[in-house]
């Protein structure tokens, strides 16, 4: 009797799947089934959809790496890095449109435009982002995390208010500059350049980040913080100096972000980027918090739901239903696999 009770138990992957897991299984198979469906109805529509997804999925990604580089030093969610995506789109609008006189019709004149401006909202964003940490983060370093997470929100609603008092309630348009010209074009399937463009940007930018994080001294400082800030401290590393960086990148990604979303999409709105900050939370935490290639993943694999939902016709529940699939996938992802998909199951101290 004593060696039966002492018998170790079961590895993981011989016991019995639960009714949880069960359930997660049949809901993976079942949108398997209806995207094949999907695909051999419609595949033309399938593949035009699928490069809608990507290029939605790259501009996602650019404030997902902002969440996930917070989140890497910190360990902090910083639900106002949303408004600060918003903020960046309303820069751009302003200072392309009334400094340089951005319009449509104006052919390559609008490559040194376009570029002069992503630079200044990439500067005014990581600039604000990081005296948001300065000024409201810093001195709850050390607090409760309750304490950051509330203030967080708080300065959700403070930038907002601001985006509503300068530029209103209604919708700002921008000027639809990227051209729509097609690249190419394989059985029925077209990409046109306004979406490409959005790859093209985003592209060196995430490139430009894991050099960054990999291969600089910089980056060497911030990997060395986020594991841990006090021996950082003792080799020498100015750990303040280290993370107000980091909130300037994270910032200057949200910067890039509004400038693309504002020309591709060519409107914002001052709430819009609570709503779109959520859906790339979601997807940093889908691809793994703290995880930079796992919230690029996260980031384009959201954007692909959210395009298939919206643009498939067979059985696709539509746009309205698109906030409440992206949350259920959050909900799924903290139940079944809380890490994400490239993330690492770390234990809980104790």
């Amino acid at each position: 009797m004593a060696a039966d009770a002492s018998a170790p138990a079961l590895p993981a992957r011989l016991r019995k799947p639960s009714l949880v897991s069960s359930l997660g299984l049949f809901l993976v198979v079942l949108l398997i089934v209806w995207l094949v469906v999907n695909l051999v109805k419609a595949p033309g529509d399938f593949f035009q959809v699928l490069l809608i997804g990507i290029t939605l999925g790259c501009m996602y990604a650019l404030v997902a790496l902002g969440y996930t580089l917070v989140y890497g030093i910190l360990e902090l969610i910083n639900f106002a890095h949303g408004d600060v995506f918003m903020l960046g789109g309303m820069v751009t609008i302003t200072i392309g449109t009334h400094i340089f006189g951005l319009h449509q019709g104006q052919g390559w004149v609008i490559v040194p435009i376009v570029f002069a401006t992503l630079l200044m909202a990439m500067l005014f964003c990581g600039l604000l982002n990081a005296a948001i940490e300065l000024v409201a983060y810093r001195p709850l370093r050390n607090a409760p995390r309750l304490a950051p997470l509330l203030t967080a929100i708080g300065v959700s609603f403070i930038i907002e208010d601001i985006g509503l008092a300068l530029w209103g309630p209604n919708y700002v348009s921008a000027p639809d500059v990227f051209p729509h010209g097609t690249v190419f074009s394989v059985g029925g399937v077209t990409y046109e350049w306004n979406k490409l463009i959005v790859v093209l940007i985003t592209a060196p930018v995430l490139f430009a980040l894991t050099y960054l994080i990999q291969r600089t001294r910089q980056g060497k400082a911030m990997r060395a913080t986020a594991q841990d800030k006090d021996a950082s401290a003792m080799m020498g590393i100015n750990v303040n100096r280290t993370i107000s960086f980091t909130f300037l990148i994270a910032g200057a990604l949200a910067g890039a972000a509004g400038l693309l979303y504002a020309l591709y999409v060519t409107t914002v709105r001052f709430d819009q980027g609570f709503q779109l900050g959520l859906i790339a939370f979601t997807a940093a935490v889908f691809g793994g918090i703290g995880n930079l290639p796992g919230a690029v993943l996260g980031a384009i694999l959201i954007g692909l739901i959210q395009a298939f939902n919206e643009g498939l016709n067979w059985h696709a529940p539509g746009s309205d239903w698109t906030e409440s699939i992206v949350f259920s996938i959050l909900i799924l992802i903290l139940v079944f696999r809380p890490e994400g998909l490239l993330g690492e199951q770390t234990p809980e101290g104790g």
